[in-house]
Order: C-alpha cells, then sequence, then structure tokens
C-alpha cells in the first residue's frame, strides 16, 4: 500500500506539488492525470524516493521512503519518464545486469523478456531498437524483480496502436494484485486500465475516483439526445419541458413536423429517457433517436482543469 499524507514539494519560490494526501491499496490501478506542469512527475519521483519532499511523508507497505529508503525501494518497480539505458549493451545484457543489481536470476530475466514482448530483439544493441521496443525494454527492468508496487510515468509513450494495448492489459493484469500508479496523457488509458483515477491540477488534487464516478461529473453526464418527428418542432419543445425529469432543452434541428436537439436533465429523481419513450408512445410520434449521454473523462478533465486555473488566476 502506497499512503501519502500533506506531500509538497517547492523548488525555490514555486510549489510544484501543494499539500496533496492519498492512499493506493494492492489491486487498485491509479491513472494519475493532469495538464503539462501539474506536478505528476515531481509527485511520482517523490514516491520513489529520488526526489526528497519540502513536506509531508510517503510510506511503501508501512517503510517510510525517507528514512527507510532501503526497504521502501526493494517494493517499488519504476519506469521514469525518460529512462535511462546503456546504449552499448544488448537487451538481454542490460536486464541480466539489472537482475545482478535486484539479486534475481536468469528466470527472471526471461519472465521479463517474456512479458513485455522482448525477445525477437534480445540479442540487440540498445541503441539499434526503436523507440518502442526501447521504451519496452525500460518497462521489463522495472517489472523484473516483480515488485509490490509499481510507479509507471507515461508506459505508453512512444508505442504504436497495437504496443499500447498490449502495455495496457499487462497493466491491468498486474493490477490485479499489485499497487500500480502510472500517469498517462491518454484518457482512454485510464477508462481501459484503471480502476481509479486522480486529477492533480497546479499541485493540488481536484478529483479522485473511479473512471464513472468522474465521467458523471461531466456537464453533459445525463443529458438526453434526440430525434423525433411527427410533430411541429415547437410543440415537442414544450411537452418536453413540461417534463418532470427535464430542466432545459438545447435544439439542433427544428421543423414542422422534426425535433431534434439535447435535453438536460433536471435535479430532481425523474427518468428523463423514459418519460420522453411514453410522451412519443402517447403522442404517437415516431422516436429516431434517444440517447443518454454517459459522460466523458476527456470533458470532465478540461472542466475541472480550466475552472481551477481560473480561480486561481482570479485569487
Amino acid at each position: 500500500m502506497i499512503e501519502v499524507k500533506n506531500l509538497t514539494k517547492r523548488f525555490g519560490q514555486k510549489t510544484a506539488v501543494d499539500n496533496i494526501s492519498f492512499t493506493v491499496k494492492k489491486g487498485e490501478v491509479l491513472g494519475f492525470l493532469g495538464p503539462n506542469g501539474a506536478g505528476k512527475s515531481t509527485t511520482m519521483r517523490m514516491i520513489t524516493g529520488y526526489l526528497p519532499p519540502t513536506d509531508g511523508q510517503i510510506s511503501i507497505d508501512g517503510a517510510d521512503v525517507v528514512n527507510e529508503p532501503i526497504v521502501a525501494k526493494a517494493k517499488i518497480g519504476y519506469l521514469p519518464e525518460a529512462a535511462p539505458l546503456y546504449a552499448d549493451m544488448t537487451v538481454v545484457a542490460f536486464l541480466r545486469f539489472i537482475a545482478e543489481l535486484r539479486g534475481k536470476g536468469e528466470a527472471d530475466v526471461e519472465g521479463a523478456l517474456d512479458t513485455c514482448f522482448l525477445d525477437p530483439v534480445r540479442n540487440q544493441n540498445i541503441d539499434t531498437l526503436s523507440k518502442g521496443y526501447r521504451h519496452r525494454t525500460c518497462l521489463a527492468q522495472s517489472i523484473l524483480h516483480d515488485p509490490d508496487i509499481l510507479i509507471l510515468d507515461e508506459p505508453t509513450d512512444g508505442l504504436d496502436p497495437n504496443q499500447k494495448q498490449e502495455v495496457r492489459s499487462l497493466i491491468k493484469r498486474m493490477g490485479e494484485g499489485k499497487v500500480i500508479i502510472f500517469s498517462t496523457h491518454i484518457l482512454e488509458e485510464v477508462e481501459a486500465a484503471c480502476t481509479r483515477a486522480i486529477i492533480i491540477d497546479q499541485g493540488r488534487v481536484v478529483a479522485d475516483g473511479a473512471p464513472a464516478e468522474l465521467k458523471a461529473r461531466a456537464s453533459g453526464a445525463g443529458a438526453v439526445t434526440v430525434r423525433i418527428t411527427g410533430m411541429a418542432g415547437s410543440g415537442i419543445r414544450s411537452e418536453i419541458m413540461s417534463m418532470p425529469g427535464a430542466s432545459d432543452v438545447k435544439e439542433h434541428e427544428s421543423g414542422e413536423s422534426l425535433f431534434s436537439g439535447q435535453v438536460l436533465p433536471a435535479k430532481s429523481s425523474g427518468n428523463l429517457p423514459e418519460e420522453i419513450f411514453n410522451m412519443c408512445k402517447e403522442k404517437q410520434l415516431v422516436l429516431e433517436e434517444l440517447h443518454l449521454e454517459q459522460g466523458r473523462l476527456d470533458d470532465v478533465f478540461r472542466e475541472i482543469t480550466v475552472a481551477d486555473t481560473t480561480l486561481t488566476d482570479a485569487d
């Protein structure tokens, strides 16, 4: 388990991470999101012991990262944003070197090669590899010792779509028995691999929850997109606005026998899709489209971070 309490990091007058706290438990895959410069990489570097915090505490399975660094770091596998490699080594030689440092053996090297699909290039020099294979080699060194905790900074950077899918599946599979934190700018990865997401902006946590919970916070979540024919558009709009479940209607298209638009939900417990369906049945209208908007993670990300920036500027 990772416990972060009141974590702060300052570089001179700049506060990169501002008093954040969160806990990640075994079996959780946490997506760490935020705009460029939000403090994601700085937080991950402090969790791994690469950077000392200005204030606050970090514990890894009860071991304090600052006061018990060897115990804490032994439990961590770390893929930094720009992982260093020895260009003149072959892939297998590099992983054997890492295994020796970790006190591991040949079976662990072969397992990492297999897990990260590196066997075709095992005897190639690292400086001859494509960016994708170099990144996979970096990932292999982070999981070689089968750590309880994985900290992955942009783990799919530079990979092609097929490779990204492989890594996402790998993260999801490993997350069943480990603690995993990974940062990404690709929001679809959060939905594909994460059980939980934290959004950080200007060094502060501005959202924390399961991807579905965060999507429900989008301004358009719960709205119903409809297309109805058989009655003048203005009449349909009036009928919809009289429903307990509707708060507003945004028209896309309206005519003598057509209404197309989006119906925004009210705060009441009304079932908006059911109300619209029953109205069409009662009025003998043709319901051509009825679509409930689930909310989009990128909308939530944009709304939360933009709102937070605006408030900060106002201060």
